[in-house]
């Protein structure tokens, strides 16, 4: 007999007399949620993190340092708080931001703005001739804005950077050509050396050349013509301190081995003696004895002798090997950069803070006569913390992406 199908019964009526079904039973499960950061991380370069790094660890470091090392004076002085910490705190945060907003710049901004920052740095420049120029210790190398003094020539390093990059990466293939290298390098570098060397500041123009050799050293300029260039600049230096008595007397009596304590030998002594008070592992942060006014320029120039003294040889040396990973972090960026104005401005940065600081720590440790530089990022100084910070910024944003420098926003 064939099977009979059994009829529908209704769904049960709901307490209200309507139907209702009755909803499938579901099987319990459970959802793991995943949020990977992988991309994100990826997409950061490496480099550009480790130089910023390395960057703000310095930049705090020298704060706390500024503050140590003036202390003292400031107190003596009837300051509740070190002025020059808070000058120092103060630069550092407009400093900062900078350095930041200039690592967002693509590669051709800072093509476009080369001319433009080259004309305003040697404006700037020349202003120490005018009544707002300041003369401190027979250098007329600062203009008085008011709030603030500035030390034009800093500016001109920046713009040195951006400039020789513009017009070296526009000279590719021809760097092995005279003509070709000195148009128009060589008029517009006598002309910003021509107003420094009036301004008598011997130390800042060393730096200057030794940014501008360096810049066309990892540009690509011929041998011959850095070589030539390096003669020219020797020479302009013993010149330079041919005719100035105090410069000479600096140099022979650290050279001739007599040296006047009073006088031309008190700082590079006392630097020593607070270098050697630290020992191994310092006297402890704040317990200098040599900034008790025993050692000039305490917080700027020869700040690497306070640390030294504090900090013990320990200390100096954690800050030597982060000049030294920061180098190391700026080759890497230098070989990553695919364009070649990219590459002169990597490279003449790196030079300017090597450089810069490795001449401050050869007059503390008494290797060269007293030059007055000071430690890049570390020493007090508004005007060379800023450009320092802003000239990173420039490299940090071609440290963004190396590899499309140009297409970035």
């Amino acid at each position: 007999m064939p099977r009979q199908k059994a009829p529908r019964t209704a769904p049960p009526s709901s307490p209200g007399g309507s139907s209702a079904r009755t909803a499938p039973a579901r099987k319990s499960s459970s959802t793991a949620v995943v949020v990977s950061l992988g991309k994100r991380i990826r997409g950061v370069n490496r480099n550009f993190v480790l130089l910023l790094s390395i960057t703000l660890f310095l930049v705090g470091f020298g704060i706390v340092m500024v503050l140590s090392s003036s202390s003292v004076e400031e107190f003596a002085g009837g300051n509740a708080v070190s002025s020059r910490f808070v000058s120092q705190a103060t630069f550092a945060a407009l400093g900062i931001p900078l350095m930041l907003f200039a690592s967002r710049m693509p590669l051709s901004f800072w093509k476009r703005s080369a001319w433009a920052a080259l004309a305003v740095a040697i404006i700037l420049q020349a202003l120490v001739f005018t009544p707002i120029g300041v003369d401190i210790n027979g250098n007329r190398a600062w203009i008085n804005l008011g709030f603030t003094t500035m030390q034009p020539a800093e500016v001109v390093k920046v713009a040195l950077v951006l400039w020789l990059g513009l017009i070296i990466g526009r000279k590719q293939g021809k760097l092995h050509i005279g003509k070709e290298v000195a148009v128009p390098i060589v008029p517009v570098l006598l002309l910003c050396f021509g107003i420094m060397l009036l301004s008598k500041d011997l130390g800042t123009i060393i730096v200057v050349g030794a940014l501008v050799l360096g810049a066309l050293y990892f540009g690509g300029v011929a041998t011959r013509y850095l070589l030539l260039a390096l003669a020219v600049a020797v020479a302009g230096a013993v010149l330079m301190s041919v005719f100035s008595d105090n410069r000479m007397a600096r140099i022979t009596n650290f050279f001739g081995g007599d040296v006047d304590y009073e006088s031309w030998g008190w700082q590079s002594a006392h630097g020593l003696y607070a270098l050697a008070a630290g020992g191994l592992f310092g006297s402890g942060l704040g317990n200098s004895k040599a900034k008790w006014s025993w050692l000039p320029e305490a917080d700027n120039d020869f700040i690497f002798a306070i640390i030294g003294e504090e900090l013990g040889l320990v200390g100096a040396i954690v800050v030597i090997g982060l000049f030294v990973l920061l180098a190391v972090v700026l080759v890497r960026i230098y070989h990553e950069a695919s364009d070649w104005t990219a590459k002169t401005i990597v490279g003449g940065v790196l030079t300017w803070i090597v450089f810069q600081a490795f001449v401050n720590i050869a007059v503390v440790i008494g290797f060269l006569p007293v030059l007055g530089v000071p430690l890049p990022l570390v020493s007090s100084g508004g005007s060379a913390l800023i450009t320092t910070l802003f000239a990173i910024g420039i490299v940090l944003s071609i440290a963004r992406n190396p590899k499309r420098s140009e297409s970035r926003t």
